[in-house]
């Protein structure tokens, strides 16, 4: 398991990575929404805690794509006007606000389905507008290294506690947004503000995959046992490939606003 989460994370940043610099920032973030961190979170929750404790993460992970996508939106937003710090910061306030509030609510399939369906819905209006960006050139290979080993130590961190706080919270932290951090972070360091929103806006696209995996654990899980997990993935990639579709809509419009922030 230790090894899986030092590998797996930093892996898959690497790929996104090597997505952003061969097609651009909306390939790597749609292709951010696999369920690559929450997969072995509620996996190794099923295997620890059992079956129906990991449905029910699941079912917990789904509304919690409401805080993901208010990260993704709010981080898009402010990095526009300051550095990421503060708009690290900012964003992970806002999210842990939301999963509070989600804790709070009574669990149920509906909550997280509506929960996740208006994040999704609604985050294409929410984003700036900012020109289009190509993939310019590529991090230095020490910024690349830094955010994989960034990435494997929030993996860490993440799984260590979603282990020890119950499955409504386990499923909430599975969705902390491990990923969007990382790639946050770091992109607005390398490639600008304009990079990083429509790397978060494709990023919000690719939840819906995400959602798909989710929602397909929480049903088949209790009923089909571990083979449920084989039935998301199939079921995530397929809306993988359905959603990439939105990818070929036009981000914005340029903004003199948004270009003087470039």
């Amino acid at each position: 398991m230790l090894i899986l989460k030092l590998l797996v994370i930093p892996g898959f940043l690497l790929l996104i990575s090597l997505a952003g610099k061969r097609w651009g920032p909306s390939v790597a973030g749609w292709l951010s929404g696999l369920p690559v961190v929450v997969g072995p979170i509620l996996f190794f929750l099923a295997i620890e805690q059992g079956e129906a404790f990991a449905a029910q993460s699941a079912m917990a992970a789904l509304s919690a794509m409401f805080a993901m996508i208010a990260f993704c939106v709010t981080y898009a937003q402010v990095c526009q006007r300051t550095g990421w710090p503060l708009a690290l910061t900012v964003s992970l306030i806002v999210w842990a606000v939301i999963a509070v509030v989600l804790s709070l609510m009574t669990p149920s399939l509906l909550l997280s389905v509506l929960a996740a369906a208006t994040a999704l819905l609604a985050a294409p209006y929410l984003f700036p507008s900012v020109r289009p960006v190509l993939a310019g050139p590529a991090p230095k290979s020490d910024k690349l290294l830094l955010r994989m080993v960034a990435g494997a130590l929030l993996t860490l961190a993440v799984t260590w506690l979603a282990s020890t706080v119950g499955d409504r919270w386990s499923g909430l932290l599975a969705v902390f947004p491990v990923l969007g951090s990382v790639m946050a972070v770091f992109s607005q360091q390398t490639r600008g503000p304009a990079f990083t929103a429509v790397l978060l806006r494709a990023t919000a696209t690719g939840m819906y995959s995400f959602s798909a995996f989710c929602l397909v654990v929480t049903l088949a899980l209790p009923s089909m046992g571990m083979l449920g997990f084989g039935l998301g993935v199939a079921v995530s990639v397929a809306m993988l490939g359905v959603t990439r579709r939105l990818l070929a809509k036009p981000v914005c419009s340029a903004t003199p606003s948004t270009i003087s922030n470039e």
